[in-house]
């Protein structure tokens, strides 16, 4: 039953009942009151006339005080349900006639992309499409619906996107890529019509249950998104993880080299410099081979990088060095150590962020209300006692996966409360709950829709995809066999950002200052390198350009 349905049968129901209350007690009235009976047809009719405003007929004037008030009663509710009248049947009609509908076919286009359903997400993909002016079409099977997006200015047309002739009136042939965002089931329908009607054409569909994914890719469609696992994968990426973890043992046996975080605080020295005035090297002979930015670990860091509250610089450099480092910043610098990670929710969203972040060697412990495989904390997330049990304490980060907006809030106000340093990563259900959830405490919040709406983007226009950051940082060694009577702003004079040298070993010593031009290689010499596995792959391929190989 549509909404004017409903209020026209709740008018006419009133009605009746008024009109019959009425007639009763005008019948009763003119008899007790004026002492002249009526019957019971001749009483509607008076009220029929007098909500009508046609008259009264003979029976007026009326002598008692208690007629003359019911005849007012009786015309006050002529008057207001002819007014009501108005608003039930008349508005409705007039908006129905006056508002544009939606299509239901669409003029010959090519490359346009189709969208089947209209959800936050689409919302947000929408609008990347609008900025990168693209050319769309909503296709929405109810009426009402694709009529107000229509007049909100969407590019819509009203069909059934099931149906293979909606879809070829749609011109899916020529369209650039469809994409389903409806329910799981009726996504899988849509892409058999769409692969009927165009057996050459891309599909792509979002499914809320990660295990339904195969079979739409049986249905046909090309590429299938699952929107809680994009978004596990992003918030995974934004984890603040110990970028080396297994980084000594690298360099096993070379004690010469340590590790070290350097905080930037309000009240560091360090504040405000950039990185070029800091001018760690030249100070104290350390080497910044990363940092935490905004919460994503970067080994691409520009001199001109403004030091800002909560960056933290990954550093390398001997026992001495970091000890000139501590002398000087001492609250500043912490001890290299691997982090431990806490992940609260194991649906699609939490075996996304575990994954990823157990694949860069972090420690996860994972909390979920349901026991199953790979929970190791069994409990409410909203429990401070869980949240002691799965070490809050002294946990570097907390990441909360769960699917209430709500939940995650009180979960992130009790988490900071127990651990005012922790650094708590949000998945938010509704865009709604962002700010409520920065306000709790929150240092980084993504919602789903905009997450995926983005994603969307990215897969529908195929661009290079922003992939998660490589975090680990391995140091290797490498010969210099070759080099012989180079420097090394000779051999690489244009360092990639990837990597960082932090010594050459000569003879058992290291030379910590490799870029000095008065260091020269020598044969048996070998050059240790910090860098994640792309940046240790390109300085692999300088050192093989100059004719060096691996030790």
């Amino acid at each position: 039953m549509t909404s004017l349905t409903r209020r026209t049968v709740y008018y006419l129901l009133v009605l009746v009942a008024a009109t019959l209350a009425l007639t009763g007690a005008y019948s009763m009235g003119m008899s007790m009151w004026e002492g002249r009976p009526r019957p019971w047809y001749q009483s509607l009719q008076v009220v029929v006339q007098t909500f009508t405003t046609t008259g009264f007929g003979e029976d007026a004037p009326w002598k008692s005080p208690q007629m003359n008030l019911l005849v007012i009663v009786t015309q006050l509710a002529g008057i207001g349900f002819i007014l009501s009248a108005v608003d039930v049947f008349v508005v409705p009609w007039l908006r129905k006639a006056l508002q544009p509908t939606a299509p239901k076919t669409l003029p010959t286009r090519s490359g346009h992309v189709i969208v089947c359903g209209y959800t936050p997400r689409v919302e947000i993909f929408i609008e990347e499409m609008e900025e990168r002016g693209q050319d769309y079409v909503l296709i929405e099977s109810d009426s009402e619906r694709a009529s107000a997006l229509y007049e909100e200015g969407h590019q819509v047309m009203e069909g059934d996107p099931t149906s293979t002739d909606t879809l070829e009136r749609a011109h899916v042939a020529r369209a650039k890529v469809l994409v389903a965002d409806v329910a799981d089931d009726e996504n899988a329908s849509i892409a058999l019509a769409a692969r009927e009607a165009d057996p050459d054409g891309r599909v792509i569909t979002l499914v809320e249950d990660a295990s339904l994914a195969q079979y739409h890719r049986a249905a046909g469609a090309n590429i299938t998104l699952s929107p809680r696992h994009l978004l596990g994968l992003s918030l995974a990426a934004r984890v603040p993880i110990a970028a080396a973890a297994d980084v000594e043992e690298d360099v096993a046996g070379h004690e010469d080299i340590d590790f070290a975080e350097l905080v930037v605080t309000r009240q560091s020295p360090l504040q405000g410099r950039t990185l070029s005035e800091a001018d760690l090297p030249a100070r104290f002979g350390v080497r910044v081979i990363g940092a935490w930015v905004d919460g994503s670990f970067e080994t691409s860091i520009a001199p001109e990088t403004r030091l800002e509250d909560h960056i933290r610089l990954f550093v390398a450099g001997t026992g001495d060095q970091l000890a000139a480092l501590r002398r000087e910043v001492d609250a500043y610098v912490r001890a290299f150590t691997s982090q431990s990670i806490l992940l609260a929710g194991y649906g699609d969203s939490g075996h996304a962020v575990a994954e990823s972040l157990r694949h860069a060697r972090a420690e996860v412990t994972v909390i979920d209300v349901e026991d199953q495989d790979g929970v190791d904390v069994i409990g409410d997330v909203r429990d401070p006692d869980v949240l002691r049990t799965a070490g809050i304490a002294g946990a570097s980060a907390l990441v909360i996966a769960v699917d209430d907006d709500t939940v995650a809030t009180f979960a992130t106000l009790i988490a900071r409360d127990l651990n005012p340093e922790l650094q708590i990563l949000v998945r938010a259900q509704e865009e709604t709950a962002v700010q409520n959830l920065y306000r709790a405490g929150a240092d980084f919040v993504q919602a789903l829709p905009i997450v995926c709406g983005r994603m969307l983007a990215t897969t529908v226009f195929e661009d290079d995809a922003q992939p998660s950051p490589d975090q680990h940082v391995n140091v290797v060694r490498l010969s210099a066999s070759g080099l012989e009577g180079q420097s090394l702003n000779e051999v690489d004079p244009v360092p990639r950002a990837n990597y960082t040298v932090l010594a050459v070993s000569r003879g058992g010593a290291f030379l910590t200052d490799p870029d000095n031009e008065g260091v020269t290689f020598e044969a048996d010499d070998q050059v240790i390198v910090a860098g994640t596995d792309e940046g240790l792959r390109q300085f692999r391929e300088r050192f093989q350009e100059s004719g060096s190989g691996e030790a």
